[in-house]
C-alpha cells in the first residue's frame, strides 16, 4: 500500500509540471526568486494567468513565497526540478526557450537598485 501512495506523489508532482505554462515558469524563476510582475515581462503573459498557474505550483508544494510590501516573491523549494526539466528536454533532443531578462518595474527588486 505505501508502494502506491509513494507512486502517486510522484505522479502528482509530475502532472503539475506537466502543463506548458507551468514549465515557463518555473524556468524563468529559476534558482532564483521572481515576482508576478517579472513572470509577465519575462512570458508576456496576464497576471491572472501567471497567479492561477503560480497557486497551483504553490498548493503542490513546488514554489514557496516570500512577501516583501505589496510583492510577493515566488521560489522553487528544490532546484533539482530544473534538472529534472532539463533532462526530459535532453531526452526528447529539444532545447528549452531562453528567456529575456526582466524589464525594470516598480517591485521592490527592481526598487533596491535604483
Amino acid at each position: 500500500m505505501k508502494t502506491t501512495d509513494n507512486l502517486n506523489q510522484v505522479s502528482s508532482i509530475l502532472k503539475t509540471i506537466a502543463h506548458p505554462s507551468r514549465l515557463a515558469i518555473l524556468l524563468a524563476i529559476g534558482e532564483g526568486e521572481t515576482c508576478v510582475c517579472h513572470l509577465e515581462t519575462m512570458l508576456g503573459w496576464s497576471q491572472s494567468h501567471i497567479s492561477q498557474q503560480l497557486m497551483t505550483l504553490r498548493r503542490a508544494g513546488i514554489v514557496s513565497t516570500r512577501r516583501e510590501n505589496r510583492f510577493i516573491h515566488y521560489r522553487l523549494n528544490d532546484p533539482a526540478l530544473l534538472d529534472l526539466i532539463g533532462r526530459v528536454a535532453q531526452m526528447k533532443g529539444v532545447s528549452l526557450p531562453v528567456l529575456p531578462a526582466p524589464a525594470e518595474c516598480d517591485c521592490s527588486n527592481c526598487c533596491k537598485n535604483k
